[in-house]
């Protein structure tokens, strides 16, 4: 309200201005188609009932001119007084809306295999390059939440901590390879007490730990269900995916460049066990679409509440046009008194 107009600017009066209000009690506006009928009705009123005397003028005697328009003066003044009562009556309004989204975010760790059998060429380029794909697709898709990434083979450590800066997740990613950890096998188990260590002093109402692997556990000192059963005691749900197909694959190329393919297996049973300790889902990606729709479906499982809040700063401007009407009604006063209505009229 500092930055207004002065009510006596022209502004107030713009089409451009009028279309920029709401109105509260727009059922006033319908009066204003009225108060033209009110005074055609009065002009004729007193046409007909005035007293008429009969007076012979020589017809060089009559004249019209201008200045005989001016006795309308106070009766326009009063309809556009009344005009500007009915304005202010319907109460002209700005309002600015602002709208808050905040969210508390979710907790979640992304512990992915980097065994020697990710090399297997069943996915293009080949199992972790499109794991990382779908990866950095998960966290582009994720708004305040904390994604941290764990990275597992024959061992298992942290990679990146809980955190919000997804251009460095990104980066973590990036570098993920082969030769991180010179450890064979997969460590499954190892993997969730490293996410447990992660996560066991989150206070997010929501924690969770997304295990990708593509074979069975044969490394690492921890039972990879009594990991699950400690995850879980700890609040933390967990989505397995197993990537892969079982049987021969494809790995290399021969001397001739012909696909060269080896045996994969893959121990199903127990990623279903450890998903429904964790009170999660098991999922199984055959192919690089597959992966991603997993991934997809994951992100809808684990969204956070968006909280909302709205602010209405409301602005009324109908003392302006009462301050025009109020001024408008001394004038019309001031044209009423007994002097100038008579100059009016004469």
């Amino acid at each position: 309200m500092d930055n207004l107009d002065p009510w006596y600017a022209p502004v107030w009066f713009m089409p451009a201005t009028f279309r920029q209000y709401s109105w509260e009690n727009p059922v006033f506006l319908w009066l204003l188609l009225a108060i033209p009928f009110l005074f055609v009705g009065r002009w004729l009123i007193r046409f007909f009932t005035n007293q008429k005397l009969a007076v012979a003028l020589v017809k060089s005697d009559l004249k019209r001119s201008p200045l005989t328009l001016i006795r309308f003066i106070p009766e326009l003044l009063l309809m556009v007084m009344l005009g500007l009562i009915v304005i202010a009556l319907a109460r002209p309004q700005k309002s600015n809306e602002k709208v808050e989204q905040y969210t508390e975010g979710i907790d979640i760790m992304l512990a992915m295999d980097i065994s020697q059998s990710m090399q297997l060429e069943d996915f293009n380029p080949n199992r972790l390059e499109a794991a990382k794909e779908v990866a950095r697709n998960f966290i582009k898709g994720r708004k305040q939440d904390r994604i941290g990434i764990v990275v597992f083979s024959g061992d298992a450590f942290s990679l990146a901590p809980l955190t919000t800066d997804y251009d460095l997740l990104n980066s973590y990613i990036n570098e993920m390879g082969f030769d991180m950890i010179e450890n064979r096998g997969t460590a499954i188990g190892s993997a969730l007490s490293v996410v447990i260590n992660r996560m066991r002093e989150s206070e997010s109402k929501s924690k969770v730990c997304i295990l990708l692997s593509d074979g069975e556990s044969n490394a690492g000192n921890i039972d990879p269900i009594t990991a699950a059963e400690l995850a879980s005691a700890y609040g933390i749900t967990i989505y397995t995916i197993i990537v892969g197909k079982e049987g021969l694959v494809p790995f290399g190329k021969d001397f001739f460049g012909r696909p060269q393919m080896v045996e994969n297996e893959i121990d199903e049973s127990s990623m279903r066990k450890i998903a429904e300790i964790g009170r999660g889902e098991f999922f199984r990606a055959e192919d690089d679409e597959a992966l991603k729709t997993v991934f997809a479906k994951i992100d809808q499982y684990e969204k956070a509440e968006i909280k909302e809040s709205r602010y209405k700063d409301t602005s009324d401007y109908y003392f302006i046009y009462l301050r025009w009407a109020i001024l408008l009604f001394v004038v019309w006063l001031l044209l009423k008194s007994t002097f100038i209505s008579n100059v009016l009229q004469d």
